[in-house]
């Protein structure tokens, strides 16, 4: 098994960041381990740093993304496992991920069961979620907000500029690599409930709205006529069906008639356009 890096977010995880990355280390001891401090408040560093972490402090919260970049930027091995500090993921899980991603994937999410939701209503999100990516980038995705992977590091920092750095990199990275034409594959993995006193950061409301406007502008950038033909199809059916209106009901043409059709035809038009900028992304990468 090849050695790799480990990056592990951690705002306000005094409670279970120690154990996590004993857990780690005492399966991997040579594994790099980077706990990425997020501006925490309590004693998350020093626990961090007292169990062998190499421990980044963000100034301020930059939030889950831009700590996983900071982590990203600094691993040195060519693989590179992302994993909550919270507790929830197994350490024991990570050679799962490891072995599936040395059969020639270029990354492996370890994949929830409906126990490992929160809830039912974060399982209910997160099977709309999953389905309608699935959608997007033409492939299934099983767990598209799971913030459990291996990942080969080279390929990861391609998409480095597109993560935002609150919730949800894993969202952007997953459409990102299947978009691109990289291999995923999903790996099932156990969750284990978050260490006592370790609290969510997310907000399902709040921040599942933002997952969908991620998925919108991750399926935009890289496959704009998912969106774009769809819209155009239902308002040129609009117009068909008030052309046919108006007909038996007035004999003619109407104006309205007239907006629908243009409009779908820009907007198709549109589609066009920017599924041809989207391939000059790709016209340097051999």
């Amino acid at each position: 098994m090849k050695i790799f890096s480990v990056v592990m977010p951690a705002k306000n995880e005094s409670v279970s960041v120690g154990q996590t990355v004993r857990g780690v280390l005492s399966l991997f001891p040579e594994a790099e381990v980077i706990v990425v401090n997020d501006g925490s408040t309590d004693e998350t560093e020093a626990v961090a740093h007292a169990a062998g972490a190499k421990v980044l402090n963000q100034p301020y919260s930059k939030g889950n993304g831009a700590a996983i970049k900071a982590g990203l930027r600094a691993a040195r091995h060519d693989v590179v496992v992302c994993m909550d500090a919270d507790g929830q993921h197994r350490p024991e899980d990570i050679s799962l991920l490891i072995d599936k991603l040395e059969e020639g994937y270029d990354m492996v999410v370890g994949a929830r069961n409906n126990e490992g939701q929160a809830g039912l209503h974060r399982s209910l999100a997160n099977g709309f979620y999953n389905r309608f990516a699935s959608w997007m980038v033409g492939h299934r995705v099983e767990d598209l907000t799971s913030g459990f992977r291996a990942v080969r590091r080279e390929l990861f920092l391609e998409f480095i500029s597109l993560l935002p750095n609150k919730f949800s990199y894993p969202t952007t990275i997953t459409m990102s690599f299947f978009r691109a034409g990289y291999s995923v594959a999903y790996q099932s993995i156990t969750v284990l409930k978050r260490a006592e006193g370790s609290k969510s950061h997310i907000n399902l409301w709040r921040d599942g709205l933002r997952f969908l406007l991620i998925i919108f502008k991750i399926g935009t950038l890289f496959s704009p006529l998912k969106l774009f033909f769809p819209i155009s199809l239902a308002l040129g059916g609009g117009g068909v069906a008030y052309y046919t209106y108006t007909y038996f009901t007035d004999g003619r043409f109407t104006n309205m008639g007239a907006l629908l059709f243009t409009t779908a035809i820009l907007v198709f038009l549109m589609g066009l356009v920017s599924e041809q900028i989207t391939a000059l992304m790709y016209k340097d990468k051999v």
